[in-house]
């Protein structure tokens, strides 16, 4: 038995521990040691930062409850996979559980089914497994950048991580129960809850067609450990190549539906300007909208940070992350004159169309001074960043070129 079966076929000792930490997210036990500045314009970017919830290393403090915890830059200079204690939480509301029973614990999968399932984590556990890597990034993530500002969780570069999630297929899942032939989308459902007793449950919703292809599965493994419980255990949907909000945590409730989902999460909340790169003038009103959905192609300077002084050189030394959206990355190109002239970066290791693929690159310096240092990603599909400012007044699929400024010392 490995460790992630292990950790799945608990005993009670374990069901203990997996409550105390539910309990110490309920508490809101995060206390602040120090604090980063995120460098937004035209407000607030001073953040704590805190290593108080369970199960995970220092984080950004972007709210206590329910939790958002972003990861700093550097976390992203290591390996390609973000590690477990260092990735991202993101919940909407803060009715988390306490305690998960995984002996009690049953995802049900109901509607346009033929057969109504309740399924037990060991049953998922037998069934055949597949592993996939991917980016899981916010809707939001870098909305502090906006310029004007808009309202929301005012994240830096660091609402995104990478992992190897280990699973089943939804598609197996949804055999399982049968399809009845008006069936044309699939609605899911985790174990948060609101606050307030009008305030909507979470949930999104897939095309049949998208939830029974290859990729799209319930996972209760992330880089050979199972779930953190803030990241979703004990299972969560995994949706690679679209925004995190469709990755539903503590996934308890599939249902099959015959129509399309007018729920508050899919017709009203996670809309974005129907238009290239999904932005606006600020200011406008009035355009259409359609849901959210891919992500797009970023990449991210992580050996050096805003304002750092390095020595004089000919070239020095610029390393990151890309990733391609929902495909893979093709190249990535960095830019010291604004855009006019490219140099094409060496890619690393390709771990699959939706996972960060690590870049490098020598970075030519004509003299001291400031340098600006662009980075842009072209996938597969063509798609590349644009140069011009994206904004929409969600905050949004932020997709532009990304420029990081440093200081080279004569």
């Amino acid at each position: 038995m490995n460790r992630l079966d292990a950790a799945l076929n608990v005993p009670l000792d374990r069901r203990k521990l997996l409550a105390g930490a539910a309990a110490g997210i309920a508490a809101a036990p995060a206390i602040a040691q120090n604090s980063i500045d995120l460098g937004f314009p035209g407000g607030q970017s001073q953040f704590p930062l805190t290593s108080s919830f369970p199960g995970k290393g220092e984080m950004i403090l972007q709210r206590t409850t329910p939790p958002l915890l972003e990861t700093p830059m550097e976390v992203f200079d290591g390996d390609v996979f973000t590690p477990n204690d260092r990735f991202f939480v993101r919940w909407h509301w803060s009715g988390i559980p306490a305690a998960i029973d995984v002996d009690q614990f049953r995802l049900a999968v109901r509607g346009r089914v033929k057969q109504t399932l309740s399924i037990g984590l060991r049953e998922l556990l037998a069934m055949p497994r597949v592993e996939i890597a991917a980016v899981n990034q916010c809707s939001g993530n870098s909305r502090g950048l906006f310029e004007p500002r808009v309202p929301g969780a005012q994240w830096g570069n660091g609402a995104m991580g990478n992992a190897r999630w280990l699973g089943v297929r939804l598609r197996d899942v949804l055999d399982k129960a049968g399809l009845l032939t008006d069936a044309i989308a699939v609605r899911f459902t985790g174990l948060d809850t609101p606050v307030m007793p009008d305030a909507p449950h979470f949930k999104k919703t897939l095309t049949l067609d998208h939830a029974r292809s290859d990729e799209v599965m319930i996972a209760f493994g992330m880089n050979g450990e199972q779930l953190p419980l803030v990241n979703g255990f004990p299972i969560r949907l995994v949706v690679p190549g679209w925004y995190s909000t469709y990755w539903v945590k503590m996934l308890s409730d599939i249902e099959v539906l015959s129509a399309p989902d007018d729920n508050f999460w899919m017709a009203k909340a996670y809309k974005i300007p129907a238009t290239p790169h999904a932005s606006v003038a600020p200011g406008a009103k009035d355009f259409p909208t359609v849901p959210i959905g891919p992500m797009v192609p970023r990449s991210f300077v992580t050996n050096l940070r805003e304002g750092q002084r390095v020595a004089m050189a000919p070239t020095i030394a610029a390393g990151g992350i890309a990733m391609g959206g929902d495909s893979g990355v093709a190249k990535v190109e960095l830019s010291t004159d604004g855009g006019k002239n490219w140099l094409p970066a060496t890619l690393g290791r390709d771990h699959g169309r939706y996972s960060f693929r690590r870049w490098d690159a020598r970075v030519p310096v004509a003299g001291p001074g400031k340098l600006t240092i662009l980075a842009r990603c072209t996938n597969d599909a063509g798609a590349s960043q644009p140069l011009e400012p994206v904004w929409n007044p969600s905050g949004y699929m932020r997709a532009q070129v990304e420029a990081l400024t440093i200081e080279v010392a004569a």
